[in-house]
């Protein structure tokens, strides 16, 4: 069974950071494309950013980039989602999820996917 657990979420004034984790179990990882995605009250689920297995090419949508940075120890099935500068409309439940297919900017290209974690960043 294959279960990605978010971690790391909580409450942040403007300006600060916090750092996600998402461990994934249930079968191996390799090949597979490593993504974040966030939902907020009323809205669709939004890409954020992605990593590729081999050599960790990264992807951001324009509204993080330069303030959010993906990474992932694939020794431990793990990706990372270090956020700073945070802004209150950075405020969502935030998704970990795999590709299998590899790299993948939308939601259709993610098979698994974690229960979320909560962010909220006060102004």
């Amino acid at each position: 069974q294959v279960q990605l657990v978010e971690s790391g979420g909580g409450l942040v004034q403007a300006g600060g950071s916090l750092r996600l984790s998402c461990v994934a179990s249930g079968r191996t990882f390799s090949g597979y494309a490593m993504g974040w995605f966030r939902q907020s009250p009323g809205k669709e689920r939004e890409f954020v950013t992605t990593i590729t297995w081999g050599p960790g090419r990264t992807y951001y949508a324009d509204s993080v980039k330069g303030r959010f940075t993906i990474s992932r120890d694939n020794a431990n099935n793990t990706v990372y989602l270090q956020m700073n500068s945070l802004k209150p409309e950075d405020t969502a439940v935030y998704y970990c999820a795999a590709a299998p297919r590899g790299v993948a900017l939308s939601r259709n290209g993610y098979d698994y996917w974690g229960q979320g974690t909560q962010v909220t960043v006060s102004s």
